[in-house]
């Protein structure tokens, strides 16, 4: 009943649409016009804040002490030597030029630089009056340094554990400068890399190599690949009008399709502008499937027009067939689509809501600017001179192909390759990580001058990337209680027996040296004092050392109520992040709890904002995944009234999601925040493939062929544009793969045509095979009511001249 009130709605919907046609084409056109106008306004802009879930435990603790101890938005540079090392005269300005420079870029917090020339980085010591004083290692307006002055300051960087390590690597040839940014709007970034790129140019000598890496980097990098990502555009468009030309042949073929392809896009672009979401370049793949999508419903609808053409000789009556045979699966189709990539906003992250809203409507859209506008403008237009069918020859071949293999036995057989096949899948997909696979950044090439200097540096230094662990006492100044102190000295060295671990810099390591420093560099104090006040003179000698303000801003905030434990990893693979963070959390049970108003929580830094991301990862990638098989599933069942119907349609989404998930896995490519919504429109886009193949099986049996011809014919028919349309919305996206040199993009292409690839096999081959082995009766209770007929009464073959409008479908 309910699938009955649906086809009457939607068959008075098209009673009003072709009783008007002028009318409802000029609404759609003036709808175009009112969203294009729109596109000029848009933005095209990345924002870190964006990638963040911000429910998560981990982000909200990054949010609250980022202004603090640093964030997540940080730019490392390495200053290497090839020869010697950092320690003479012209490499250390260059570091102190390169260092101020940094510090001058648009954007850093001037209290977050750290460098081994930077005013705060200074060597602590007893003066002769017995007082505790500091002097920064490097002056740049001192003389130059003889070579025993060299000498002497190398031994003191390698000696103190706060620097070497950290900012100077163990033998002495690579310094690192690390900057905070307090913004991460892309406009800011990009400003901020174009001013780095600017001093490494400056600063580029032979001898001498200049490393950078960090989310502003990377940022800056992917927009210097906007004009390449217009050069894309180009080539798709040319490669899809190359496709529509050789298919068709013919002047409606080529231009329909393309209006179609205009007018969604510009609802979509106009849509993202009149919401406020701005254009990610990472997602551009996605667009381009869309607008694919769009090109391959226009194709199937063209395609029909000319069949129904050559039946009818009548342009108005074909283009009101072509609605009436394919606007109720192909809606269908469109709907379950949209609801598999809106589903993508169900993600933590506000680039995935932004990502699902505006990518969801676009795909609906294709109602309107497709499905109405087509068969509307080809009832308006000149009826074309030649009417006659030049793909019955085609069909009738395929269907000869076919029908031998259209049995219940190869049917059985199919589905036991499929079942291998998606066991070896999920063997696969057990190996998939969620987070980067390697180091560096898998938006870029392994060879890029980004991933280099990330190797660079995570060879160089136990540590580069950052793990924040936030000790936090409810009470004023409540961290110098001994209780604390040894809770925070205990949970450091438990971090440091983890593998991953290079190095720790936390509060009781500096009370520790200062104490040792105070009694004569005497090893025997390297030891916390047993009460509150002592903590608290070395804490208060070490800050009244220094004459620039906050000397302790790392270890502890102003009120003593939050301190950095600062842990450092070699690079940000899931697997590095994974051990690390799960360590944390066990010592943060053991060593945290049990102090009356203390606690420790990870995770925050470079590190806990990774984590979080890494882990809501997962539980995307789960719910994403679950939601569109679970909605696709309710929708197929509820309009044809059938669960058996619904399990057909999600069972080729299954096969090509596990085998997808197994090419990850083999594949060794990491799910980061913008591969799920790749994973999502490639499940969202597949799924009406196999409801045109159901759909076309179903109109064969209504017709009284038996289940095996019934096969043949929808393979043979429907077969052939489900072929077409699969390599119209590879063509979409195929030039990524190809052209770009963005990593990322070339690599989200690549999983797109595998899905797109699987899909068309699960409906081509799985879809079939499955109706062949178990008889659905959903599918062939209309051949019982029918009943056997005669071949005489049957519909002609496709090879037959003036066969019949339902002869042939999508």
């Amino acid at each position: 009943m309910i699938r009955q009130k649906i086809i009457v709605a939607l068959q008075r919907g098209e009673e009003w649409i072709f009783a008007s046609p002028r009318f409802v084409l000029a609404l759609i056109l003036g709808l175009s016009a009112f969203f294009a106008s729109q596109i000029p306004g848009m933005k095209m802009a990345s924002d870190f804040e964006d990638l963040l879930p911000q429910q998560h435990p981990y982000i909200q603790l990054h949010n609250e002490v980022r202004g603090i101890f640093g964030g997540a938005n940080v730019i490392t540079v390495a200053v290497e030597v090839e020869q010697g090392t950092i320690f003479n005269s012209e490499t250390l300005a260059a570091i102190e030029r390169i260092t101020q420079g940094i510090d001058m870029l648009p954007g850093v917090n001037h209290n977050l630089v750290a460098s081994i020339t930077h005013r705060t980085t200074r060597r602590v010591y007893i003066n002769e009056a017995g007082t505790i004083r500091s002097e920064p290692y490097y002056d740049p307006n001192a003389e130059t340094l003889t070579a025993a002055q060299l000498k002497a300051l190398q031994s003191q960087v390698q000696a103190d554990p706060r620097i070497s390590g950290r900012l100077v690597s163990a033998d002495g040839k690579v310094a690192i400068i690390r900057a905070q940014m307090n913004s991460s709007t892309s406009d800011e970034l990009i400003e901020a890399f174009a001013g780095l790129q600017k001093i490494r140019e400056a600063e580029a000598r032979d001898g001498l190599r200049i490393h950078a890496v960090g989310n502003p980097v990377l940022t800056g990098w992917v927009y210097t690949y906007l004009p390449q990502i217009v050069e894309i555009l180009l080539y798709t468009a040319a490669l899809i009008v190359l496709l529509l030309a050789g298919y068709f042949r013919r002047l409606y073929g080529i231009v329909l399709p393309l209006l179609g392809i205009l007018l969604s896009s510009a609802w979509g672009l106009g849509f993202m502008n009149l919401v406020g979401i701005h254009l990610d370049p990472l997602s551009m793949p996605i667009p381009f499937l869309i607008a694919a999508r769009a090109t391959s419903h226009g194709v199937q609808l063209v395609e029909r027009y000319y069949y129904e053409l050559a039946r009818t000789q009548n342009g108005r009556q074909a283009a009101r067939n072509a609605l009436d045979a394919l606007f109720r699966p192909g809606s269908l189709a469109i709907i379950v689509d949209a609801i598999g990539i809106a589903a993508v906003a169900i993600g933590a992250a506000p680039f995935h809501k932004h990502l699902g809203a505006f990518a969801g409507f676009w795909a609906f859209s294709v109602i309107f600017t497709v499905h109405f506008m087509v068969p509307l403008a080809l009832t308006v237009l000149p009826q074309p001179r030649r009417t006659e069918n030049s793909r019955d020859q085609t069909s009738a071949t395929l269907h000869r192909i076919v029908e031998p293999v259209s049995s219940p036995g190869v049917g059985r057989a199919v589905l036991l390759g499929a079942l291998a096949l998606v066991g070896l899948g999920a063997w696969g997909a057990t190996q998939v990580q969620f987070g980067e696979s390697e180091p560096g950044s898998p938006i870029l090439q392994r060879d890029h001058d980004y991933n280099r200097s990330a190797h660079l540096i995570s060879e160089r230094f136990p540590g580069s990337e950052e793990l924040f662990v936030v000790a936090r006492s409810s009470e004023r100044e409540g961290l110098r209680r001994p209780e604390a102190m040894a809770a925070m000295e205990k949970f450091e060295r438990y971090m440091l027996e983890e593998s991953v671990v290079g190095a720790a810099n936390g509060l009781p390591d500096l009370v520790k040296q200062v104490n040792r420093l105070t009694h004569e560099g005497d090893p025997r104090w390297l030891q916390i004092p047993g009460d509150a006040r002592g903590v608290g003179s070395l804490m208060y000698a070490f800050e009244y050392s220094s004459p620039v303000p906050g000397a302790l801003r790392e270890y502890v905030n102003p009120e003593e109520t939050l301190a950095n434990l600062s842990f450092y990893l070699p690079d940000l693979q899931a697997k590095t992040i994974e051990a690390a963070v799960q360590r944390a959390k066990q010592g943060a049970e053991l060593f945290g709890k049990g102090i009356e108003g203390f606690t420790i929580e990870p995770a925050a830094g470079v590190v806990g904002v990774n984590a979080a991301i890494n882990q809501a990862n997962f539980h995307d990638s789960v719910v994403v995944t679950a939601f569109v098989l679970i909605a696709s599933f309710l929708m197929v069942a509820i309009y044809y009234n059938s669960a058996h119907a619904g399990w057909l349609m999600i069972l080729p989404m299954i096969f090509a999601t596990v085998l997808s998930y197994g090419y990850l896995g083999i594949a060794n490519v990491g799910i980061n925040v913008n591969i799920i919504p790749v994973v999502a429109v490639g499940m969202g886009v597949g799924v009406d493939y196999a409801i045109y193949v159901m759909d076309r099986v179903r109109d064969e049996i209504e017709k009284g062929r038996n289940l095996s011809d019934a096969v043949a014919h929808a393979i043979s028919t429907t077969g052939l544009a489900v072929m077409f349309t699969a390599a119209t919305l590879v063509a979409g996206v195929v030039m990524w793969v190809f052209f770009s040199d963005l990593r990322f993009q070339s690599s989200a292409a690549l999983l797109l045509i595998v899905m797109l690839v699987l899909n068309a096999i699960g409906a081509m081959v799985v879809v079939p095979a499955w109706i062949l082995a178990f008889r659905p009766r959903f599918v062939t209770a209309s051949f019982a009511h029918t009943g056997a007929v005669s071949s005489e009464a049957r519909s002609p073959d496709l090879s037959e001249p003036g066969c019949s409008r339902q002869a042939f479908t999508e």
